[in-house]
């Protein structure tokens, strides 16, 4: 391990509480208080109607872009709601420094409809290198946690995700084809075989703890956006898991992947469900 990691694993042994300490207070001030009480003023579209923001989005993660900075000088925050209002910002997860990826509101729309699955979501990175995220489900109260080479944990509990029953239909949440092109549509359909059960995803944070937990077998997404991957795919591969993108590579948050990808229980998982991505394609 080179000096400049020894340095954040440094950081993470002295202040990994701190940063749940921030992400709890970002959702106490900014996210619960709005939580079934969202006036129509406090809620706009970005692209289209199924991609929606609200002001809770905003403030958390002003509060969080605050907070994360000033817990470690150098660092930048890369945040979906920053990065919308200037794509180049994005650029920094492909730098040298340290880089905070937030997703302040993973599951706006549910949110938004006053459903409890949506979370927020916190991952460190280094040179397109994972090395610790948080995942926090604030109507749920449940906080996953996972550290490079150190396990993930839900609230405390090591999360080891485990393989596919024998004999059952693999569970896979997919992308909606809402966010899909064509040719991702052809490559998803390739699940439609016995013995995958495929579904529309929800939150990606709360589908990726869902094979962390075992709950689910596999998720396949379409779409590159680091703030909604990088937390979950840690917590998956620290549970044991494997993620592939359709040409057999591990998904890469700087991106250029080959679309869709998939993060699956065990590896054994991830190569079928990446097979079928490509039959289908």
């Amino acid at each position: 391990m080179n000096e400049d990691m020894e340095t954040i694993d440094e950081f993470l042994a002295r202040h990994g509480a701190d940063v749940e300490d921030a992400i709890l207070k970002a959702a106490a001030a900014e996210i619960l208080p709005r939580f079934r009480r969202l006036a129509d003023h406090e809620v706009d579209q970005k692209s289209g109607p199924h991609d929606l923001v609200t002001d809770a989005d905003r403030n958390a993660e002003l509060f969080l872009t605050q907070a994360l900075g000033d817990l470690l000088p150098g660092s930048v925050v890369v945040g979906e709601e920053a990065v919308h209002a200037d794509p180049a910002t994005y650029a920094a997860i492909r730098g040298d420094a340290p880089v905070w990826i937030v997703d302040p509101v993973d599951g706006t729309r549910q949110f938004v409809n006053g459903e409890d699955g949506f979370c927020t979501l916190v991952a460190l990175a280094r040179g397109g290198e994972l090395l610790a995220s948080w995942t926090y489900a604030p109507a749920l109260d449940q906080l996953a946690t996972a550290v490079r080479g150190r396990g993930a944990h839900l609230d405390g509990v090591r999360l080891l995700a485990g393989a596919p029953e024998a004999g059952q239909d693999l569970r896979v949440a997919t992308s909606h084809p809402d966010y899909t092109t064509d040719e991702q549509k052809r490559a998803l359909l390739g699940l439609r075989v016995p013995g995958v059960a495929p579904r529309p995803c929800g939150s990606a944070g709360l589908e990726y703890l869902a094979v962390a937990r075992g709950a689910s077998d596999a998720v396949a997404f379409s779409w590159e956006a680091a703030w909604d991957h990088a937390a979950g795919l840690l917590l998956v591969t620290e549970a044991g898991g494997a993620h592939l993108t359709r040409d057999g590579d591990p998904f890469r948050i700087t991106g250029g992947n080959v679309l869709p990808f998939t993060a699956a229980r065990d590896e054994a998982t991830a190569r079928r469900v990446a097979a079928l991505l490509t039959d289908g394609a």
